[in-house]
Formats: structure tokens, sequence, C-alpha cells
């Protein structure tokens, strides 16, 4: 439980300092745009789920808000900018993350 929680953590924090700095500085990979957004996510919204058995709307309320600020945070970094398009890709991921690990809880629950 404690290495699901550092790895989300982690991604967290990767998602902010990689939202922040130069574009030049921004590691860039052969996938579009949207889906190296939702992978990274996504991945980090089912490990928040993973790692914490709060509430799934608590969750995602939390995952809403911290899509916005990461957005809201490139407005104050130079040569970033912030998107509508992203933010909703983001929003949308990490709930999907939660929602999947959430279902997935659910039927070993019931087996």
């Amino acid at each position: 439980m404690i290495a699901v929680r550092i790895a989300a953590w982690s991604l967290a924090a990767l998602i902010v300092i990689l939202s922040v700095v130069p574009p030049g500085l921004r590691p860039e990979t052969s996938a579009p745009h949207d889906l190296e957004h939702f992978i990274v996510f996504w991945t980090t919204g089912a490990l928040f789920r993973l790692g914490y058995r709060l509430q799934s709307n608590l969750l995602a309320m939390l995952f809403v808000i911290f899509a916005g600020i990461v957005e809201m945070l490139q407005l104050l970094a130079p040569g970033r900018h912030a998107r509508l398009s992203d933010f909703l890709v983001d929003a949308l991921a990490m709930c999907l993350g939660l929602l999947l690990v959430s279902f997935v809880n659910q039927l070993r629950s019931r087996v």
C-alpha cells in the first residue's frame, strides 16, 4: 500500500514539474499529445484509487481540482500555456482511472 501511495504522489509531482518547466526541457514521445496526457493522468488516478480508500466522489473532485491547478500553473510558466482541452483530457483520464479501479475492486469483493 505504501509503495502505491509513493508511486501516486511521485507521478503527481512529476506532472506538476513537467507542466511548468520550459518546453525545451519537457520530454516528448512520438505519441499524440492527448494520448501522452491521458496515459499519465489515467495512471495517476488509478494509483491514487489503489492507494487510498477515500470515497470515489471525493477523489474525483480532488482530481478535477488537481487537473485545473496544473493547467493554471502553466499560466505562470514562461513559454507554457493552459489549454481547456488538456484540462478536460487530464480530469477525465484521472476519473476513468479511478472508476476502473473501483469497478475491479467491486468485482473482487463479490467473489
